[in-house]
């Protein structure tokens, strides 16, 4: 944005901050005050001067038992003011931590809340009211009690459905995967940037507290006379209204200038705030309760000795519930070891699980969906046998993850510096300062220069190189043994892309740890990995030491990927591409997966490929007879 629109967007700002600001500090400071600037006693009555009309004596004139109009408004400004406050406070303190802990939690929780609240929001907001007056009595606090249990049900809404959309933000994920806890997650991630909504959700129900408080002192069931409200006084002037139409002028002004300042002053906070903002239960049921059974059967005892792996990974299965409420697999049947200092790849075209198998090793697929079969050890530890406070004690300290956008992975609302020192803190229980120091040479050691400048800056104001390696810096904090890099360089520029991958080999040298590298990028992968595992349709179809799998295909499909590398060519003849595109779990073939886009099907492929245990472990019946040379 250039500086000549800046400035004129900050002038026009500036030309609604400043009113709408003096406006309602000119109502807090009377209100305050009211004693002090009321001319007259709001409650003093005069017979001989009612009706009057405004004057030098009377500003505003006076009412039908003579009573000063303009110190009557004045004290209806306490009112309003109090009334506004009271019932938005209320309504906040009910809804929001509510809102927040159903969005986050789900499950009946979530579908008992919203059941009782689209109960209650379908019976119109003043009879609601007047239902809950009617119990409680009349007056001003239990009329704000009533009115902010009615509004509390805004909120829970609003932060309930931010919260749903958030929680899927990959900064949430991050959190996870450096072990914080649900608490810290909600209150120090998610709810500072659902702020803006719920700063102008306030500023409305300000205004409508306002305007509830004014109704129900209109028709008697809110202040009673003979105290000063705006409500009182309009309801004075509607009796009036043929011999003194201008009774109803002050307060009917004072209300509309005070709403419309609250809510001008809403919009421009939630400008300068920054940014703004599953299947059905039969299924998650059926999923739940095929995890609980095979997991008594399948998993290992916890205090098993540790394997010479790191992290092995055995017939593992995962599956997730649809809209149409079926639960379907999305990987099946897949296996793999990494060795501490190997990095193993995790190639495929988009759709072919890979990222899912990420996400199953730390347990964060999500109440749509988990793992029902298989073990998952981390240096021999079961993890599939860990409770959920277990398991976040590993995230962040055994294993940690990279995300593909460090933009989206990074939480916007704080420096980057914090949220590395946070982990540092959550996880080591350092103090803030040597927490920060220790982020200072994190940063450094990933080769940012000025890291102590670097430190204080917010995700947005670094490039996507930069973003990348504090988010690496994030991951390695507490010197994990497994990391798990899910497309790191994909958003990158080539020269970038080299500086983070020579970054993960320098990084690897010094800890020593595994790395599982999940990439669609076989030139990438032939970079950094030391072992390729090739993923189709959920499952393996082959895995080999990279000299091998590039130079000696054995399934169809790893060669369709290897041919179809970007290459310098004239276009004659056309760069080759595979045929088709991955099958949705929904549509995968009862025999080899493959099958419909390879050109060397037989009808025996349409039986289930079990994976060849030979020199090369491979999913293909014809692996041994077929010579899949890289096609150029």
């Amino acid at each position: 944005m250039s500086d000549s629109r800046k400035n004129a967007r900050r002038l026009s700002m500036l030309a609604v901050v400043i009113p709408a600001s003096a406006v309602l500090i000119a109502l807090v400071i009377i209100a305050i005050g009211a004693e002090w600037f009321a001319p007259y006693d709001p409650l003093k009555q005069s017979l001989r001067e009612a009706l009057q009309s405004p004057s030098a004596v009377h500003w505003l004139g006076t009412d039908n038992l003579g009573r000063d109009v303009l110190s009557r408004l004045i004290f209806g400004g306490r009112i309003a003011l109090m009334a506004s406050a009271e019932a938005t406070i209320i309504a906040i303190v009910l809804g929001v931590p509510l809102g927040l802990f159903i969005g986050y939690r789900g499950g009946w929780w979530d579908w008992f809340v919203m059941r009782l609240v689209e109960a209650v929001v379908s019976i119109p907001g003043i009879m609601m009211a007047i239902v809950i007056i009617a119990i409680l009595g009349t007056g001003l606090h239990r009329a704000m009690i009533a009115l902010g249990i009615i509004y509390s049900t805004a909120f829970l809404r609003l932060a309930r459905s931010v919260v749903l959309a958030e929680r899927e933000e990959v900064y949430v994920k991050a959190a996870r995967v450096v072990g914080a806890k649900p608490n810290r997650i909600l209150l120090r991630h998610i709810l500072p940037n659902i702020a803006p909504p719920l700063v102008i959700q306030t500023t409305l129900t300000v205004g409508a507290v306002l305007l509830a408080e004014a109704g129900l002192s209109f028709i008697g069931i809110g202040i009673q006379p003979p105290d000063a409200s705006w409500g009182t006084m309009l309801n004075t002037a509607a009796t009036y209204m043929s011999l003194k139409p201008f009774l109803a002028i002050p307060p009917g002004i004072a209300i509309v200038v005070t709403v419309l300042s609250v809510n001008l002053l809403g919009d421009v906070m939630r400008d300068s705030m920054g940014r703004g903002i599953v299947g059905g239960t039969s299924a998650v049921t059926k999923l739940a309760n095929k995890i609980t059974s095979d997991s008594i059967d399948r998993v290992e005892p916890l205090e098993e000795a540790a394997s010479s792996a790191t992290l092995k990974v055995k017939n593992l299965e995962v599956m997730v519930s649809s809209k149409s409420g079926d639960v379907i697999p999305v990987v099946t049947d897949l296996g793999f070891e990494i060795a501490k200092g190997e990095t193993l790849g995790l190639v495929g075209e988009s759709g072919c699980g890979k990222t899912i198998t990420g996400l199953a090793i730390l347990g964060l697929i999500g109440s749509g969906g988990g793992v029902t079969r298989g073990s998952i050890k981390l240096n021999g530890i079961e993890l599939r046998n860990l409770s959920a406070r277990q398991l976040q004690k590993v995230r962040g300290e055994e294993v940690s993850m990279v995300f593909q956008d460090p933009t989206t992975s990074l939480n916007p609302a704080y420096t980057v510096g914090e949220q590395i020192a946070e982990v540092l803190r959550v996880k080591r229980g350092m103090s803030s300062k040597a927490a920060w120091a220790r982020a200072i040479e994190l940063i450094a050691r990933v080769g940012i220069p000025h890291a102590a400048e670097r430190a204080k800056s917010y995700p947005h104001e670094l490039s996507g190189g930069m973003a990348q390696r504090i988010a690496i810096a994030r991951a390695l904090s507490c010197n994990p043994t497994l990391l798990i890099a899910d497309e790191p360089t994909t958003a990158l520029d080539v020269t970038v892309q080299q500086g983070i991958l020579d970054l993960f080999c320098d990084l690897q040298e010094e800890f020593g740890m595994a790395i599982l590298f999940i990439t669609h990028d076989l030139a990438v992968a032939a970079d950094i990995c030391d072992r390729i595992c090739v993923m189709y349709a959920g499952e393996m179809v082959e895995m080999a030491d990279v000299d091998s799998l590039f130079s000696n295909p054995r399934h169809p499909y790893t060669a369709g990927l290897l041919t179809a590398m970007p290459q310098s060519s004239n276009r004659n003849p056309p760069l080759p591409t595979i045929r088709g595109t991955v099958p949705t779990p929904q549509m995968w073939p009862a025999g080899c997966r493959f099958a419909e886009r390879c050109e060397y099907m037989q009808s025996a492929c349409r039986q289930p490929v079990p994976l060849q245990n030979g020199t090369r472990l491979v999913r293909c019946l014809r692996a041994n007879e077929l010579e899949l040379g890289v096609k150029q």
